[in-house]
């Protein structure tokens, strides 16, 4: 059996875009670019969707064949150098699902992060005990003690792109029923984890807000997603959405849009930042 290959990083997929557009504006069709690269139509569409890591040589042949100038070949062939060289999250591949991946990867290189989360606090924000228990219940599928501390430390490691020099732009929106959940039989859990919210929400570069029950029904409600956006003009804006057993990853247009509108109208529905601190310290009290 083949090693399984780790998740694409952004720089692949950004790459593996520009490819498939310069391929497009020549009027080329995939298996004419893999008659020139005498491989098949099927390594074409691999690097173009970044399945496999970018070939250099591959990259050089098809530049040049779609006319690109010779500094800008050399330009996209030190970008796929880097963009090759993997992810520090990679060395959780032991746990870490395939369909996650991506996500991570995605998440380090956004320049704003907005989610709608219906059932917990965002990965990104929860304490250690807080992600300790919500991994013992089995949400990710892996209950064993050493597996549960892998992910926790994963969680753990995905958190300080909020401390680093440039953080992303962190909005979220979550639905009242992650303040009144118990993760465990252990009040301090939630006391502390409401407590670490209540912190985050005074960085300049975190926005929380809440769906209160008493607004009603709201047109995120179907499942939680997160949108990500780049400071890279080359990416678009991307939508991942997990299910039980995998994940979505939307970039079209239409998708993308549908999911920013619904985004923004819950923005305008959902508390304030003072309405907000003043939620989370009454359920405090509660636990």
């Amino acid at each position: 059996m083949s090693e399984r290959r780790p998740a694409p990083t952004v720089g692949q997929v950004v790459l593996g875009r520009r490819l498939q557009e310069l391929r497009e504006e020549c009027g080329l069709r995939r298996d004419e670019a893999a008659q020139i690269l005498r491989v098949t139509a099927a390594t074409v569409r691999r690097m173009e969707m970044a399945e496999v890591a970018l070939k250099i040589p591959y990259a050089q042949v098809l530049l040049s064949t779609y006319g690109v100038p010779d500094d800008e070949i050399a330009a996209f062939v030190a970008l796929a150098e880097e963009a090759n060289q993997p992810g520090w999250w990679q060395r959780f591949h032991d746990v870490l699902p395939d369909w996650f991946s991506l996500h991570v990867s995605l998440e380090g290189a956004a320049s704003l992060i907005r989610s709608y989360e219906p059932h917990f606090v965002p990965g990104l924000l929860q304490t250690e005990d807080y992600a300790r228990a919500v991994l013992e219940a089995g949400t990710v599928g892996q209950t064993r003690p050493a597996d549960v501390e892998r992910h926790v430390t994963l969680r753990l490691e995905r958190q300080k792109l909020l401390t680093r020099e440039h953080p992303p732009r962190l909005w979220v929106i979550m639905d009242e029923t992650v303040l009144l959940r118990p993760v465990c039989m252990r009040g301090e859990v939630m006391r502390e984890q409401l407590d670490r919210l209540l912190v985050v929400a005074e960085n300049d570069h975190i926005t929380l807000q809440i769906a209160e029950f008493k607004d009603g029904p709201h047109p995120g409600a179907c499942a939680p997603f997160t949108l990500f956006r780049f400071a890279e003009p080359e990416l678009p804006d991307m939508v991942y959405s997990e299910y039980l057993t995998g994940a979505l990853y939307l970039d079209s247009r239409r998708e993308v849009a549908a999911h920013l509108e619904v985004l923004d109208a819950m923005t305008t529905r959902a508390t304030s930042a003072q309405r907000t601190k003043e939620l989370i310290e009454r359920r405090r009290d509660d636990f």
